[in-house]
């Protein structure tokens, strides 16, 4: 056999087998407070870099346009089955290579091109494919918005109805990256109820949640759900549609051929192994915790003198008002800061900003990632202070190195893939 085929990746790739490394550690050694990061189990892992990386299985179990397909049937009706548990859905599509391209299959499922559609507004806490003008969803379809409440900073329902009302979209889009307050489902059924519209609830962020009861669930109230299988949910980068049996021809169509061609089978393996997981007892403990952690980093950052947008937070996520109209800093500067101490966060808008995207008045913040290692109130308390000190002091060497001190000694506690980390220092890892 070629002895690049038999050769491991230190071997054959010096520079990525390094760059893995590299972030191996950069995972371990910082605190990851992206909302809509978290970190998989290493059977989630060993999954993706499976054999089935190598199979092509267009179409879908028992529906196959190539031979050979058997053991990926079982890989993906098992993905199937767990996803419909989960979420008490009638149909689930485990194919889609991102939650972009799941909502892209349900409006290929749902609507004719030019179709009007409803959705929260990006800046307000949307996300790109619910109708922002340079993305598909804005450049195929008529696009209006709502947001949030100039004074409570929370969805206004009354005032989606009337934009409802004035629009006549066929299709409301719900669900947000950037929203920390429970997403009222039914009422928004009810909305698109009223003028003959039906909704799609986009729950990328909130999957987990849902998943053990902790948030609504739109599924009851929903024609179309849709969700990444990584953030909350804690799988692999992937997307997930789930539909009332009545539109499953539809989007099985839709995803395959519409979007895609051969799925990703490694993936889906993946996404039935962390399915297995959400499906355990001690899942549910799990989301919980994330709740406990975010609630409490943003009572630290609020008596730290921070302003968190809403007054608080319902879930996983929050976001920081950084520049406070202009007495403060930009989510820019406090993005670059807090990295430079090892604590990643990313810049992001909020309601009503007067900066740009790019520059931003706040920055995002979320907890699941850290709860996956086993941080809890105590830790979040320590690191809303760490947080609150540099971007009170941006620039302060001195407050910059003792918080780099204190993320080292705190990350020290709480290890991450430690047999990951031995294998780049020996070059041997387990099967793991």
């Amino acid at each position: 056999m070629n002895k690049s085929f038999t050769a491991n990746l230190a071997e054959a790739d010096q520079i990525i087998s390094e760059a893995i490394d590299n972030e191996t550690r950069r995972q371990s050694d910082g605190l990851e407070l992206i909302a809509s990061e978290n970190f998989v189990s290493d059977a989630v892992l060993e999954a993706m870099g499976s054999v089935f990386t190598n199979k092509y299985a267009e179409g879908y179990p028992a529906k196959r346009y190539y031979g050979g397909c058997e053991f990926a049937d079982v890989v993906e009706n098992l993905a199937i089955e767990r996803a419909k548990r989960i979420f008490g859905a009638e149909h689930a599509n485990v194919q889609p290579h991102s939650g972009a391209q799941a909502n892209m299959s349900v409006f290929l499922a749902a609507l004719q091109h030019n179709d009007k559609i409803l959705g929260m507004n990006l800046s307000h806490g949307g996300h790109l494919t619910h109708g922002h003008p340079m993305n598909f969803s804005g450049l195929n379809f008529q696009v209006s918005d709502y947001g949030v409440s100039r004074d409570t900073e929370t969805i206004d329902y009354d005032e989606l109805q009337k934009t409802a009302e004035e629009n006549k979209p066929k299709m409301i889009i719900c669900g947000a990256s950037a929203y920390s307050r429970t997403i009222d489902f039914q009422k928004i059924s009810e909305i698109a109820k009223s003028i003959g519209a039906i909704v799609m609830a986009d729950i990328a962020h909130i999957a987990g949640l849902v998943a053990v009861g902790l948030h609504p669930s739109p599924v009851p109230h929903c024609e179309f759900v849709t969700t990444t299988t990584h953030k909350t949910l804690r799988g692999p980068r992937g997307g997930l549609i789930l539909c009332r049996e009545e539109f499953a021809k539809d989007v099985n169509k839709a995803v395959f051929p519409g979007v895609q061609g051969g799925p990703l089978v490694h993936i889906i393996a993946a996404k039935a192994v962390a399915f297995g997981e959400a499906l355990r007892e001690d899942f549910k403990a799990y989301q919980e915790q994330i709740l406990k952690n975010a609630k409490v980093l943003a009572e630290t950052l609020q008596a730290e003198g921070l302003r968190i947008v809403s007054g608080g937070t319902d879930n996983h996520l929050m976001l920081v008002d950084v520049f406070a109209d202009g007495e403060g800093i930009t989510g820019k500067v406090a993005e670059k800061a807090l990295d430079a101490v090892h604590i990643t966060v990313n810049k992001n808008t909020i309601p009503f900003d007067k900066n740009s995207p790019f520059v931003a008045s706040g920055i995002r913040l979320g907890t699941p990632a850290l709860t996956t290692r086993g941080m809890k109130e105590t830790e979040m308390r320590a690191i809303g202070k760490m947080i609150a000190a540099i971007i009170r002091e941006p620039e302060s060497e001195e407050i910059k190195t003792k918080v780099k001190k204190d993320v080292a000694e705190l990350t020290a506690g709480f290890p991450l893939y430690e047999q990951r980390l031995m294998k780049g220092k020996t070059g041997t890892i387990s099967a793991a």
